[in-house]
């Protein structure tokens, strides 16, 4: 699954990156401890144009109450196809703008908290489905799943669990409202692990409650 992840990456990164031409209701102060329910920064076509807004992390539906939470995650070997994410998939698809993500590998009786980024350092985007949330009573937002699929090399021994990191040739697919089922779902695969770095943190991170530069800091082991 992917259950934490970071975005310090500014507007001027961002903008290069994606080619986003409108920035809406985004101030992208730097977060790095980004938790289910929080608000998300989120990449749509509007037209000819790349929009960056705000979402909610978890996806609103009816199925989604207080015994059934709004899932953050979605599995690409069934998402085309479950009811859930079906109608999102076919028509409300996103990119959800990251610096990496976080993953607890078991230790023993320890589970030991990892952040995963590119070696490049540059931002990545989550292959991401949307949804409206329409309140009986207040204005309607936009909530959002990340979709996960099996674990390339780098992650297999950490997790079995991986979100799927859309290369920049595939990003316009995934956002273009004429591709095919068949093209989408061949780009929900695992991200080459060579292209990938995944290093140790501090159990800071194992509280939203902590936001700070901290949160990624590599963790350092006496010998």
């Amino acid at each position: 699954m992917c259950g934490r992840f970071s975005r310090s990456s500014g507007r001027d990164a961002l903008a290069e990156e994606f080619g986003v031409a409108r920035f809406v209701n985004v101030p992208l102060e730097p977060r790095y401890n980004i938790a289910p329910g929080q608000t998300v920064e989120a990449i749509i076509r509007d037209g000819a144009e790349l929009r960056m807004g705000p979402m909610r992390w978890g996806f609103a539906a009816q199925a989604a109450t207080e015994q059934r939470p709004a899932p953050i995650n979605a599995r690409a070997e069934t998402v085309a196809t479950m009811g859930l994410f079906r109608e999102a998939f076919r028509r409300r698809r996103c990119l959800v703008v990251a610096d990496g993500f976080y993953e607890w590998r078991k230790d023993g009786q320890r589970k030991a908290p990892h952040f995963i980024r590119l070696r490049s350092g540059r931002p990545l985007a989550f292959a991401g489905i949307w949804s409206m949330q329409r309140e009986p009573v207040g204005t309607p937002y936009a909530t959002c799943a990340i979709i996960t699929c099996v674990p390339n090399e780098l992650m297999a021994p950490i997790h079995n669990r991986m979100p799927v990191i859309l290369p920049p040739a595939a990003r316009d697919q995934w956002l273009d409202r004429g591709a095919t089922e068949i093209a989408l779902r061949a780009l929900l695969v695992p991200f080459p692990p060579a292209e990938m770095d995944a290093y140790e943190v501090s159990t800071v991170v194992n509280s939203a409650r902590h936001d700070s530069p901290e949160c990624v800091r590599p963790m350092t082991r006496p010998p």
